[in-house]
């Protein structure tokens, strides 16, 4: 019986031959080793190196190439979409989780893939998570209160450009030096959006649109906070 070949593969061969390369042309672009013919017969997997490479030289969208977008192409000056992805030995993508302590370190390495593999990634085998990629990152600070505690986790969504992002939902939004997660709402200023605090002893921030590296709607959070309120029956 033949193997099946999965889709990211299918679609690096048809990235190759509409640039017209040669599999060992290709393989010496991304650095890749001698040839590609093992990726492309589904014998090795994609690299995180591979697919950053494919990102940066021909702006191919990395959720494309895994089947989890119909937008082929990004412009990368404009893209909020994850630049790197981790997947599991069955070629299922992993939810990488981001602590509080390394989301400083994550701002500053989205194109690293050596610095993702120290990261904690698993995945929910629950039909919310099929579709898209997702992340998970740890909330730092009250900022958020009452809806997300401090240290709790929240599952996010990649989005590929502010303009498809939901208005006035929960974002994780990645800049060049910092990781927050606020409320997200467009502004009348094409090139500027407003993240909200819950907590209204936060202002409210103008962040220019041109900064945001990621963008992740939450669409669930992770809690350890199980105590019974205070005069509530068990």
């Amino acid at each position: 019986m033949a193997q099946e070949i999965s889709i990211e593969a299918q679609r690096f061969k048809k990235v190759r031959e509409e640039l017209g390369k040669t599999q060992s042309e290709f393989a010496e672009l991304l650095d890749a080793g001698s040839t590609t013919a093992d990726i492309e017969r589904g014998k090795k997997k994609i690299t995180g190196k591979i697919v950053t490479e494919l990102l940066r030289q021909f702006h191919i969208n990395p959720l494309w190439l895994y089947g989890n977008s119909y937008n082929k192409h990004l412009e990368t000056t404009s893209s909020t979409a994850p630049k790197i992805i981790s997947m599991d030995t069955s070629d299922r993508e992993n939810m990488i989780m981001v602590p509080i302590k390394a989301s400083a370190g994550y701002a500053t390495n989205v194109l690293d893939t050596d610095w993702y593999q120290d990261l904690p990634a698993f995945s929910i085998p629950l039909p919310q998570y099929k579709e898209g990629s997702f992340r998970a990152f740890q909330v730092r600070g009250d900022s958020m209160l009452p809806v997300l505690q401090p240290a709790e986790w929240v599952m996010g969504k990649a989005v590929e450009s502010v303009r498809q992002a939901n208005d006035n939902r929960i974002h994780v939004v990645v800049t060049a030096d910092t990781v927050v997660v606020k409320k997200l709402r467009k502004s009348e200023i094409s090139d500027l959006v407003n993240l909200i605090s819950l907590n209204r002893d936060y202002p409210v921030i103008e962040q220019s649109i041109s900064e945001i590296k990621e963008l992740w709607e939450v669409n669930s959070k992770l809690s350890f906070d199980l105590d019974v309120h205070e005069g509530e029956e068990a």
